[in-house]
């Protein structure tokens, strides 16, 4: 009842914090949200594909289910703002309506660039402030140095970690027992 009687902008606190009972790092959080219906999906993903996820970031990123993949990991840890960023990057590159391009981009800029934004990216001043500048005047490529900032981070810290977890080591275990 008292959930009921807390302000609305703490509806977002209550979702994050009732995660905290259900946060795990398994594979089974994965299938959750996987693209597909999760055992056909499962089926359809081979050892070969999770394994590459490893080869590189951008390995990763190519596979529609090593997204989802990342997506949940990130989700475990509450930094899934920062992919959710890189896909409206990749998204809005393939705008090709001048109007659409302008919301777009002052919907992307206040959501995860703006400070105090609701999915903030962790990115420096100076890019915060020239990102700032190119949204006034949008192009297809006013949010690379944001992109790529958030990329490298991603790259150089969620993703090592990704590949030593459990949710992507059960991931290849189970699809490793498929084949067997």
């Amino acid at each position: 009842m008292a959930a009921l009687l807390m302000p609305r902008r703490n509806k977002g606190m209550r979702t994050r914090l009732g995660c905290l009972s259900h946060k795990s790092d398994s594979c089974s959080d994965f299938t959750a949200i996987l693209p597909d219906k999760p055992n056909r999906a499962l089926k359809r993903l081979s050892t070969e594909e999770a394994t590459r996820w490893a080869d590189s970031f951008d390995v990763l990123l190519s596979h529609k289910y090593g997204v989802a993949a990342f997506r949940a990991f990130l989700k475990t840890e509450f930094s899934e703002e920062n992919l959710e960023f890189w896909l409206a990057c990749e998204e809005f590159k393939k705008t090709r309506s001048t109007a659409k391009l302008v919301s777009k981009a002052h919907r992307i800029f206040e959501e995860f660039v703006d400070v105090q934004a609701p999915r903030e990216v962790n990115i420096d001043f100076q890019t915060r402030e020239a990102t700032r500048k190119n949204v006034q005047e949008p192009s297809l490529t006013c949010f690379d140095q944001a992109q790529g900032k958030v990329h490298s981070l991603m790259e150089k810290d969620s993703y090592p970690r990704f590949l030593r977890s459990k949710m992507y080591l059960d991931l290849l275990s189970q699809s490793q027992r498929r084949l067997s």
